[in-house]
C-alpha cells in the first residue's frame, strides 16, 4: 500500500478508537506504518495518556480544527462528542447546551467526506436522537458493553461501517473475572462514568444503582464507613466508622454533632423508608420499600435484647467491607491494556508522568468500550 489510510478522530480523550484500531490493522495485515492517524482532543489528562502510548500521531488540539484536513482523502471519521448535553442524567440541554458539538459533527462529516465514519453517544429522548440521525444520515444501533465486556453500558453507534451480530460471540466475561481483589453481588457492573472519581457510597450503590462497589472480608488501609448514623444533616456527618481504621480528615466542624462518629458496638439495623430525607416508614404501607439502615445509639446503652438478631449488633471480623473499583480494574471494564492510563506525556514535558487515579477514572468513564469498537471496525475494506 503506497497511500497510508488517513484516520480523523474527533473528541479522541485517550485513544479508544486507536487502541481499536490496532486489532484491525493485525487482521488487514497492517501496521501503523501504513496509517496516518489525527487526533483532535483538549483534555490535557486524556491526550497526556494518548501521547505516552501512541508518540507518532498528528495532534490538532480543539475539534473545530478538523478544517486543516479539508480536501484531504479520509479512510475513516470517528468521534464521541460529549454526552452531557443529551444524557438523561444531566440537564438534556442538547443544542443549548455549550459544549455540544452535534452541528460540528455533522459538518465535518459533509466536508471531510470520509469512506466510513463512526459516533458515539449516550441513550437519549428520541427527539434528539432523531435529530442527530437525521444530521449524520443513519440510524444508530444500540448494543450495550456488557455483551463484550463485564460492563453494564449502553451507548448508540451511527455508523455507515456494517454490524455483525454479536450475541452469539459468548463472550461471557463476569465481574468477578476482573477484579485485583475481593468479591461482587452482580455479574456485570454499574455503567462507569466519568464522576466516578468522586468516590461511591453504599447508598448510592443499592438505591441508584450507580458506581460499582468491590466487597471484602479483609481489613484495608485507611478509614472504613460501617453504617449511617440516624440523625439530622448532611450524608457526610451521618457516617459511622469503624475504630480499628484510620479516623477520617478532621473539619472545623462547628458544633452540631459534626465530629466524626465512630461505632461504639452498640445499634440495630432497621428497615426504613425517606422521601427526601423525611421517613416515610410510619406514615404508610412501605412493604418492599424500606431499605436497611444502621442506626447507632448516642447513650452508650444497647437497644432491648430480643429474638430479632439485627435489633443489636455489634461489629466482628466477619463484616462485610467495600471500596471502589481500582483504576486497574476500571481498565479491564473497557477492555483497555492493563496500565494503559498509569502514565501520560504532556506536551510541555520531555519526560513521562504518572497520572492521577482522578484523571485516569475520569477518562476511562468517558473513554469507549474498546472491544465493542473493535467488533464495528472489523468489517471496514481497506
Amino acid at each position: 500500500m503506497k497511500q497510508k489510510l488517513k484516520i480523523v478522530s474527533l473528541c479522541d480523550g485517550m485513544s479508544c478508537g486507536a487502541l481499536a484500531l490496532d486489532t484491525w490493522l493485525e487482521q488487514q495485515g497492517l501496521t501503523w506504518d501504513n496509517i496516518e492517524y489525527h487526533a483532535f482532543e483538549i483534555d490535557k489528562y486524556a491526550d497526556a495518556v494518548s501521547r505516552y502510548n501512541y508518540p507518532l500521531m498528528y495532534r490538532h488540539g480543539d475539534a473545530r480544527n478538523y478544517k486543516n484536513l479539508l480536501g484531504e482523502d479520509i479512510f475513516l471519521l470517528m468521534g464521541g462528542f460529549p454526552c452531557q448535553p443529551y444524557s438523561f442524567s444531566g440537564k438534556g440541554k442538547a443544542t443549548e447546551d455549550e459544549r455540544d458539538l452535534s452541528n460540528l459533527i455533522f459538518d465535518a462529516l459533509k466536508k471531510l467526506k470520509p469512506k466510513y465514519f463512526l459516533f458515539e453517544n449516550v441513550p437519549m429522548k428520541k427527539e434528539h436522537q432523531d435529530r442527530i440521525s437525521e444530521g449524520i444520515g443513519v440510524d444508530p444501533t444500540m448494543i450495550n458493553s456488557q455483551d463484550f465486556s463485564a460492563h453494564h453500558r449502553k451507548r448508540l453507534y451511527w455508523t455507515n461501517i456494517k454490524i455483525d451480530g454479536w450475541h452469539d460471540l459468548n463472550q461471557d466475561v463476569s465481574l468477578k473475572d476482573i477484579l485485583e481483589d475481593g468479591f461482587v453481588d452482580r455479574d456485570k457492573s454499574h455503567c462507569l462514568d466519568a464522576n466516578y472519581f468522586k468516590g461511591g457510597s453504599m447508598k448510592m450503590y443499592k438505591e441508584k444503582s450507580r458506581r460499582q462497589l468491590v466487597f471484602d472480608t479483609e481489613k484495608k488501609k485507611g478509614c472504613r464507613q460501617i453504617g449511617v448514623a440516624d440523625i439530622k444533616g448532611y450524608d457526610i456527618i451521618k457516617r459511622v466508622y469503624d475504630p480499628d481504621y484510620k479516623a477520617p480528615a478532621l473539619t472545623t466542624m462547628q458544633g452540631g454533632w459534626r465530629q466524626p462518629k465512630v461505632w461504639d458496638k452498640c445499634g440495630a439495623f432497621r428497615g426504613r423508608y425517606k422521601v427526601d430525607g423525611v421517613r416515610q416508614d410510619h406514615k404508610m404501607k412501605v412493604a418492599g420499600l424500606t431499605t436497611q439502615q444502621l442506626e447507632v445509639r448516642t447513650d452508650n446503652k444497647t437497644n432491648s435484647l430480643t429474638t430479632v438478631q439485627k435489633d443489636n449488633v455489634v461489629v466482628d471480623e466477619d463484616k462485610l467491607y467495600w471500596r471502589n473499583l481500582t483504576p486497574l480494574e476500571c481498565e479491564r471494564l473497557q477492555t483497555v491494556p492493563d496500565g494503559y492510563t498509569k502514565y501520560g506525556m504532556f506536551a510541555s514535558d520531555e519526560d513521562e508522568k504518572p497520572i492521577s487515579n482522578s484523571q485516569r477514572y475520569k477518562m476511562l468513564g468517558n473513554g469507549w468500550t474498546v472491544a465493542v469498537i473493535s467488533h464495528i471496525m472489523k468489517n471496514m475494506e481497506k
